[in-house]
């Protein structure tokens, strides 16, 4: 029996209560990946592997992350708070650029912590982007291992093409490195088979597909057909990512622990194509844009006997669900001092309710800013808002605020008051490399 049969009979079998030992939780998170480049969102890519999770468990259709921006993305995800309220609205730039506070304000407390609390095993492998100085390392913020770096962008076969941002194994450099993505999966792979016979956490935020643009040619060999060779290196770079995931879901596989773990993957922003010819499918805009192309995610989650197969989900959710959902799945109980703003996944993707799991969604991002509210998405980039809707427009191109006065107003009135509860950014915007910058020929 292949992988994907095992998995299938898995799924097929009747729904059943969690057992009494913990699940493993599995958060793997790519780096610039458009909605468009997974196959099972639409993608000429073929992405087995990731796929597979879609086809025994969720697929959502229309998940955002919380800001069009990568740490930003991650201060969200670590908290499940919208990372606005707790001033990490930006990027800090490169380390040597970065201010002296940049970082996961000490005062939130990050997942990993939270499932040290419940009795797990944590590790962490790739990139972190919350934190350079020691208070906000991983280490420091609950994870019992680390490897990878902790700024934007790294290259993928050099461990010293940056002195600033340097490779960790827990806080001691790295001096030598093959290919970041098949060493983030190792590690990860590792990290499972010593911690298989006790609950894991595992976060694996991989820096593929981000730039600088490295592939093996291992990878590249795959696509002999593709003769930009720009968008050959981003499909061997996704073939890489692709590959890691299923090292990652063949090692569950191998030790019987598919069924007890929960597996998430999503990507942190939409895809900046002109830096790395990713593709955002029919959304409109890019990365560090609030327009869907921006915010809209790839995001899928299995966990067989607990959630059904092939089930799509086409609610507007957001990844800040991701840790009430996966601390729900732990058996442990959110309380009302952390003060989320994602809410527990588990009833809507199990058909326990049929409700929405969110009424509105809230977006800033500097002078940028967006809401949704069902079907209806208000945007402003900086100028006066725009409404679209979304499921007659999902590419945003007819704007209805002309025709939808009294809508406009409601919302942007919603809007204003959900700000009211943010506070000022803790530190500016700052140029960075690799972020997404446009190139002079055009992908």
């Amino acid at each position: 029996m292949n992988r994907r049969q095992f998995l299938s009979a898995l799924a097929a079998a009747p729904l059943v209560r969690a057992a009494d030992n913990k699940p493993n939780v599995i958060v793997i998170l790519a780096d610039d990946l458009g909605w468009g480049d997974i196959g099972c969102y639409g993608s000429d890519l073929p992405t087995p592997n990731i796929d597979s999770i879609a086809e025994n468990g969720t697929r959502f259709t229309d998940a955002h992350v919380s800001c069009p921006y990568c740490s930003p993305t991650r201060a969200g995800l670590m908290t499940g708070r919208y990372q606005t309220h707790f001033g990490h609205e930006f990027n800090p730039g490169p380390a040597e650029q970065a201010v002296e506070n940049f970082g996961l304000p000490l005062a939130e407390t990050a997942m990993p912590a939270r499932f040290k609390a419940l009795g797990y095993r944590t590790g962490m492998f790739g990139k972190w982007h919350l934190g350079y100085r020691e208070p906000y390392r991983p280490m420091r913020r609950g994870f019992d291992e680390f490897y990878g770096f902790l700024g934007g962008a790294h290259s993928y076969t050099d461990a010293n093409a940056d002195s600033a941002n340097p490779i960790y194994r827990g806080d001691t450099k790295v001096d030598k490195v093959d290919y970041t993505t098949d060493e983030f999966t190792r590690e990860a792979v590792s990290f499972i088979e010593r911690n298989k016979d006790n609950p894991f956490f595992i976060y694996l935020p991989y820096n593929a597909v981000h730039t600088p643009m490295h592939a093996l040619d291992k990878y590249t060999a795959r696509f002999p057909k593709i003769t930009d060779p720009q968008r050959r290196l981003y499909a061997g770079m996704t073939a890489a990512l692709d590959d890691g995931v299923g090292a990652v879901l063949t090692t569950l596989d191998k030790h019987k622990l598919t069924n007890k773990t929960l597996v998430v993957f999503f990507t942190d922003n939409g895809g900046p194509t002109l830096a790395n010819t990713s593709r955002n499918g029919p959304l409109r805009g890019y990365k560090a844009q609030v327009w869907e192309g921006g915010l809209r995610v790839p995001f899928i989650v299995q966990w067989p006997g607990q959630i059904p197969k092939g089930k799509v989900f086409n609610h507007p959710i957001i990844a800040l669900d991701i840790l009430p959902t996966a601390i729900a799945a732990a058996g442990g109980t959110p309380d009302a001092s952390w003060k989320l703003d994602g809410v527990n996944l588990l009833p809507h993707m199990q058909g326990k309710t049929k409700a929405a799991p969110h009424a509105r969604l809230f977006w800033r991002f500097g002078r940028q800013y967006a809401m949704r509210e069902g079907d209806w998405k208000l945007v402003s980039m900086g100028e006066a808002p725009m409404l679209f809707n979304l499921a007659k427009d999902i590419g945003e191109k007819n704007d209805l605020s002309a025709q939808e006065k009294d809508r406009m107003r409601a919302m942007s009135a919603a809007w204003e008051e959900w700000n009211k509860k943010n506070i000022a950014p803790l530190w500016q915007p700052r140029a960075a490399a690799g972020q997404g910058k446009k190139k002079k020929k055009k992908a």
